[in-house]
């Protein structure tokens, strides 16, 4: 017999058992059960007599009926409750201050509380022979989170409809009847922006949901319950021109009063008005300096519409739609227009409202241009929440000083899990690291920024689990305590059972890691606004192992999602699926296409014949995803047809390409390929002594001829992994081997056999650190890092200092961090012995002149009262200052935001061989490094960092 009852911290909010003053209650038995499938236990809801509260009762009963199988019956009085009986609503509505009445229960305390609840169990004193567990909000959303806390307990996932994770049925359902105090959440307004929702949720909503033909009513009320089984409770509505606006469908702004859900606009839509489609021609210029009457006229019949509707107020203006102000030719125009803007807006709401401003909420979105006026001194009235952008790929562009922090209207964030523009999209796959998800949260939360958070979740799918996590930490910030892969791997067992849960987990985290080197739809290496078309990857600077690796990486993981799935029972099918196996897949797919694609035609002018083989894979995994996306929107018996479509606004990265066909070889015998043939060492197997490590070599039968192969002679530093094989169509005639060294042994005399040719291998192996550990620098007993491929690798874990800490970013899985708290200082300013500064120990052979990379992550600065900035000083050489700050949409800003790095480089023309020391000092809080690297002349160029 199963016995359910499921705990899981991360997913549940903050409730902690403990008494507020003024509850009174003798101690209740623990267990509270609530029937099953071998167990039946005759259940009733009963709920406030408001809308809001019928709709949590609807809820907790569906919910109730998956896991017991038994539907509980709805009542409107405690006198028709059968055995047990559950009962929602406020605590100061009549129906709770009755029961509170009849059985002893004290709810004073919840007064005054905002979004918290008290649930008990009770055996009742008015009805012998009923249990009560009552749920007793402090106000309407308290009770809604206490409903939704009883729900996740049953086991039910917050995505059971949207991706259709379905609850399974228990035998026996037990949950807490202990007195259980919710704490109130972290951040007092969280929220989501469906956005960009051209490709996905308005299509599906029109053709296949909704009966307004739009994202009308029907599919709000999914997204209203989704929100609250999120803790979320503030939405931006869909606003393209795709979309009909939100308060011009019948029915939409009701059900989000329904449902209780604050309704607020995006920074392009002030005042509650989608732009795009309200504006109309005939109402003249949106310019605030030539049309001001019309403008005003606009906003006051929305203020007036917006009367007894819960709503945040969007302040300011811009632009149409996402674009500058208009009729401002200076900055200085621009800050006195929008601050003239803001005061006729409070005008308005003050007359409408009839109550304090104070009382209303608002908020400025410094977004784009709004931060550029904002900070050359714009005057926000101190009421007015200021909410902090992003740069649209993740990374905050700045948050608040302690007096910013201060304002009584407190400050928030915008933050992007999707997004449409320059330099690209990313609106296909939701691939933003959650580690970055974590870093950027915990920045927020060290300056105070905590009144509002919004993420911009495009169509909702497949961005389910960024998505939670991003709320997760909203209601609860002890979250963001707990590492990332923490919450993820909780997630995981959560959705698909424990005995799968880390094995989802660690698929996903290396899904999150591949995309972090390049998102799928960065890899045409293509732009947008304007869009370039697609050209070779970076990934064959080298000459394609760094491609080949990336692809076998791809390959690996797309096994290990499709085993998962064999696994896994039918009722997690179609979430798997949805969660995991398409965007997997997809990635991998769009990868391999793009990478054998040039491949083919790189080897191809090397003469082998496995160009043609590459081509149709290639042809195989566009094919793919065409088959893979239709078997999403025919999920669920075409429940999601038209929500997934893989190539959103037609960018040239997702373009069906010519295929090509390769000609007859002109060579015919056997040979090597090794793996940066574009480097000095690229005839070679290129070895460090000291250094155990793997390569590949490949075996190639240039005439396209089928042969078997064989390792001949093998040295005894060297391991081959096949001992021989076949050269056949199947492969393309050729073999890729990894030969693996052992750090130690001898390397000359590898052969190979191909038919009846000798191929001699050609490995080398150069020295490595070898001098004394103690002329070098206490190193704990670890191996000095020393030069491979003429490139010295450091990754920045590689030392630790006071004042850094790790974080789950980077080339490396972990980055460091300087600690936000670190006061911003000049470099004259450092103690010759910083406490902060990273020391780094390497060895080097080479003569030739060198760069000093450091490779960091593309953060901003914390506040506008900080810059980003380290200093470097390598042996005896004075430091150097290094300013990582990007400027607006710059060249050097895309770059950094597509390959999620920030390098900063240091030429080095006489550095010695040897032992070296490099230190580090941070001057800014907040700025991560990624890793360092010395490249000699000649090197291997490498997108990421060396294999």
């Amino acid at each position: 017999m199963t016995l359910h009852r499921l705990f899981l911290p991360l997913l549940l909010p903050v409730s902690l058992a403990f008494s507020l003053p003024g509850f009174a209650g003798s101690a209740r038995a623990a267990d509270f059960a609530l029937g099953g499938a071998r167990t039946p236990v005759p259940v009733s809801v009963l709920a406030d007599d408001d809308t809001t509260m019928r709709l949590a009762a609807d809820l907790v009963s569906g919910d109730l009926r998956a896991v017991t199988g038994a539907a509980p019956a709805r009542t409107g009085k405690l006198a028709d409750c059968r055995e047990v009986c559950i009962v929602i609503g406020r605590h100061d509505a009549p129906l709770l201050r009755a029961i509170a009445q009849d059985e002893g229960l004290d709810f004073s305390a919840l007064a005054g509380q905002y979004e918290r609840y008290v649930r008990v169990g009770v055996a009742s004193r008015k009805k012998p022979g009923t249990r009560l567990l009552v749920i007793a909000g402090a106000d309407t959303r308290g009770a809604v989170y206490g409903a939704v806390d009883l729900s996740r307990e049953l086991g039910v996932s917050a995505w059971e409809w949207w991706a259709d994770v379905t609850p399974a049925v228990q035998d026996r359902v037990v949950v807490n009847g202990e007195r259980i105090v919710s704490a109130a959440p972290s951040v007092r307004y969280r929220g989501i922006f469906l956005n960009d929702e051209d490709w996905g949720l308005q299509p599906w909503a029109a053709r296949t949901f909704d009966p307004a033909g739009d994202i009308g009513p029907k599919t709000y009320g999914r997204i209203f319950e989704l929100m609250w089984r999120l803790k979320a409770n503030l939405i931006w509505p869909a606003m393209h021109d795709s979309t009909k606006p939100f308060y011009q469908v019948p029915g939409n702004a009701d059900k989000a009063r329904d449902y209780a859900i604050i309704v607020g606009t995006s920074h392009a839509e002030p005042m509650m008005r989608n732009n795009v489609r309200e504006w109309q021609k005939r109402d003249g210029a949106f310019n605030w300096f030539t049309n001001r009457d019309a403008l005003t006229r606009y906003w006051q019949d929305r203020v007036d519409a917006g009367r007894g509707y819960e709503n945040f107020y969007s302040m300011g203006i811009r632009g149409v739609h996402d674009s500058a102000m208009e009729g401002a030719n200076t900055l200085d125009e621009a800050r006195s227009g929008v601050a003239d803007v803001i005061g006729v807006q409070r005008g308005l709401l003050a007359a409408a409202q009839k109550r304090p401003l104070a009382q209303i909420p608002q908020a400025l979105t410094v977004y784009k241009e709004v931060l550029d006026i904002y900070n050359s001194g714009l005057q926000v009235p101190d009421d007015i929440t200021l909410i902090w952008p992003d740069d649209n790929y993740g990374y905050l562009h700045q948050l608040s000083t302690p007096r910013e922090a201060a304002r009584s209207g407190g400050t928030g964030l915008y933050y992007h899990l999707s997004y449409w523009g320059r330099p690209h999209d990313y609106l296909w796959l939701a691939t933003t690291a959650p580690g970055l998800v974590r870093d950027q949260l915990q920045r927020a939360l060290a300056t105070g920024t905590d009144r509002v958070w919004v993420a911009n979740v495009g169509d909702i799918k497949p961005g389910e689990y960024l998505t939670q996590y991003f709320l997760d930490a909203a209601f609860d910030r002890r979250v963001l305590d707990r590492s990332a892969a923490e919450h993820l791997s909780a997630w995981s067992a959560a959705q698909f059972g424990r005995e799968h849960g880390e094995a989802i987990a660690a698929i996903l985290t290396e899904y999150y890691a591949l995309a972090w080197a390049r998102r799928p739809e960065f890899m045409g290496f293509s732009q947008t606004e304007p869009t370039t078309p697609t050209r070779q990857t970076d990934y064959l600077q080298s000459g394609g192992e760094e491609a080949e690796q990336r692809l076998a990486r791809y390959a690996a993981l797309a096994l290990r999602a499709q085993a998962i799935a064999a696994a896994l029972p039918a009722n997690r099918q179609d979430a798997f699926f949805q969660l995991v196996l398409y965007p997997v897949r997809a990635s991998a797919n769009l990868n391999a296409r793009i990478l054998k694609l040039d491949l083919a035609a790189q080897y191809a002018r090397a003469g082998r014949p496995s160009a043609s083989l590459y081509a149709e894979q290639a042809r195989a995994a566009q094919a793919a995803i065409v088959a893979d996306t239709a078997q999403y929107n025919a999920l669920g018996g075409g429940k999601w047809r038209g929500m997934m479509d893989a190539a959103p606004r037609r960018l040239p990265v997702f373009d069906a390409p010519a295929f090509p066909v390769y000609g007859t070889p002109v060579r015919k015998d056997c040979g090597l390929a090794y793996p940066t043939p574009l480097s000095q060492q690229g005839g070679s197997l290129a070895f460090t002594r000291g250094v155990p490590e793997t390569k590949t070599v490949t075996v190639i039968q240039y005439g396209a001829t089928p042969l078997r192969w064989s390792a001949s002679s093998v040295p005894a530093g060297l391991r081959v992994a096949l001992a021989e094989g076949s050269l056949a169509a199947s492969n393309g005639f050729e073999q890729r081997v990894a030969v693996s060294y052992d750090g130690r042994g001898a390397v000359n005399g590898l052969q190979f056999t191909c038919g009846a040719q000798k191929l001699a291998v050609k490995v080398t192996a150069a020295g490595g650190a070898e001098v004394p550990e103690a002329k070098l620098m206490a190193t704990g007993g670890a191996k000095v890092p020393t030069e491979r491929e003429r490139i010295v690798t450091l990754p920045a874990t590689a030392a630790r200092a006071a004042g850094w800490s790790a974080v789950e970013l980077g080339s490396f899985g972990t980055a460091l961090r300087a600690d936000l708290h670190l006061a911003s200082r000049e470099l004259q300013e450092v103690p010759a012995a910083d406490a902060a500064a990273l020391e780094y120990a390497f060895h080097t052979r080479s003569t030739d002149a060198a760069r000093l990379k450091i490779v960091a992550v593309p953060v901003h600065a914390l506040t506008s009262a900080n810059q980003l900035r380290i200093a470097v000083a390598l042996d005896d050489a004075a430091p150097v200052a290094l300013d990582f700050a990007t400027v607006g949409r710059s060249d050097a800003w895309k770059q950094n935001v597509l390959s999620n790095t920030a390098v900063r480089t240091v030429p080095l023309p006489s550095l010695k061989p040897g032992a070296h020391r490099l230190r580090v000092i941070p001057l800014d809080p907040g700025f991560i490094l990624d890793r360092i690297e010395v490249v000699f002349d000649g090197a291997p160029v490498y997108y990421g960092k060396a294999p």
